[in-house]
C-alpha cells in the first residue's frame, strides 16, 4: 500500500497557494520557481475528484491525504473543512480529509477539529507553527493535542524551513517537538517536511519518542540522496533505528507523486523499509488495516 501523506487539494480554495501565492508565501515562489508557483505549470493544475483519483492510479498512489486549512487570525486565510470535506465524499476509500484549525481561536478550535473527526471523518489535523506565529510547544496547543489524544488522531506539524522572511524559521525547529512528546507521550506527532536544516535534531527527537514521526513530503528525493545537503542522518538512521517511524508525502504540486515514489524506490535502503516508509508507517499513524501480501 502507498499512501501520500500530503497532497494539496486540487481545488479552488486548496491551489491558489500555488498559483496566486499570499504574502507570506511569497518566499517560497522565489525557492521553488516557476515549476511549482505562478500558475505557469500546465500539471498544476484544478481537478475534479474522479479526475484526481485517477490521477493517483496513474501515479501508483492507494490514497492521498488531503488537507484543510485556517489561519484565519495570523494570515486571513482559511479552507473551510466543509468544502474539502464535499470534494472527497463519495471518495473517501481513497482521499482522506485532514483538518486545519487556527490554535488562536481556543476552544472553538477544539469543538471544530471533534466536529470535523466526528461529523465529517477527517483522520487528522494539519498546523502551520509558523503560519500561526507560535512554537510548537506553545501552551495554546496544548487543548489541541489533548483533544487529538481523545480522538486517537495525528497531529501533523510543520518541522522545517520556512521561506517567509516575516515570521521566524525558529518556529520549525524540532527540538520544541520533544517537549510536546515529553508532555503527551499518547500523541501521534508527524513532523511535516522532514525537520531539515535540523535533520540530527530531528532524528534524536524521534529516537526518544516512538510517538514522533518523520514526514518527508515537497523535498524533491534527489536532494535527499545528494551527499552534504544535511539529509544523510535521515538515511542512517531512517534505515535502521527510525525505520518504523518515517512517512513520505509528495505534498503535490511541490514533488509529483511519480517522482516521490521512484526516488524513494531508489534510495540505499532495505526493500522492507522502502514499503514502510511508502505506505505502511503511514497506515499505522492513521490506523488503517493493510490487506496481507498474498
Amino acid at each position: 500500500m502507498i499512501i501520500d501523506f500530503r497532497f494539496t487539494p486540487p481545488t479552488p480554495n486548496g491551489l491558489p497557494r500555488y498559483t496566486a501565492p499570499p504574502k507570506h508565501l511569497a518566499g517560497y515562489a522565489e525557492a521553488f520557481g516557476k515549476r511549482v508557483y505562478g500558475g505557469t505549470n500546465e500539471a498544476v493544475r484544478l481537478m475534479e475528484p474522479d479526475e484526481l483519483v485517477g490521477y493517483l492510479d496513474q501515479c501508483g498512489v492507494d490514497k492521498a491525504l488531503l488537507k484543510a486549512g485556517d489561519n484565519e487570525t495570523t494570515q486571513r486565510s482559511k479552507y473551510p473543512m466543509e468544502k474539502l470535506a464535499d470534494y472527497i465524499k463519495g471518495h473517501e476509500d481513497r482521499l482522506i480529509g485532514i483538518a486545519g484549525v487556527d490554535t488562536h481561536k481556543g476552544m472553538k478550535a477544539v469543538r471544530e477539529l471533534e466536529w470535523a473527526v466526528k461529523e465529517l471523518g477527517f483522520k487528522g489535523v494539519n498546523i502551520g507553527p509558523y503560519e500561526q506565529k507560535l512554537r510548537a510547544n506553545d501552551k495554546k496547543f496544548y487543548p489541541i493535542y489533548t483533544k487529538c489524544c481523545e480522538l486517537g488522531i495525528p497531529v501533523l506539524l510543520h518541522t522545517s524551513i520556512n521561506f517567509s522572511t516575516e515570521l521566524l524559521l525558529d518556529f520549525g525547529n524540532p527540538m520544541y517537538i520533544d517537549e510536546v512528546a515529553v508532555d503527551f507521550p499518547e500523541l501521534k506527532i508527524v513532523c511535516v517536511h522532514g525537520g531539515w536544516p535540523w535533520m540530527t535534531q530531528m532524528c534524536a527527537v524521534a529516537w526518544r519518542h516512538k510517538n514522533v514521526y518523520i514526514e518527508i513530503s515537497g523535498i524533491r528525493p534527489k536532494y535527499i540522496a545528494m551527499p552534504g545537503t544535511g539529509y544523510e542522518p535521515l538515511l542512517v538512521y531512517g534505515n535502521s533505528i527510525l525505520q518504523n517511524q518515517i512517512v513520505w508525502g509528495s505534498n503535490w504540486p511541490q514533488v509529483f507523486p511519480d517522482e516521490g515514489i521512484k526516488g524513494v524506490m531508489d534510495f540505499p535502503l532495505k526493500e522492507e523499509v522502502k514499503k514502510k516508509w511508502l505506505g505502511l508507517n503511514a497506515a499505522k499513524v492513521l490506523g488503517i488495516e493493510v490487506p496481507a501480501e498474498k
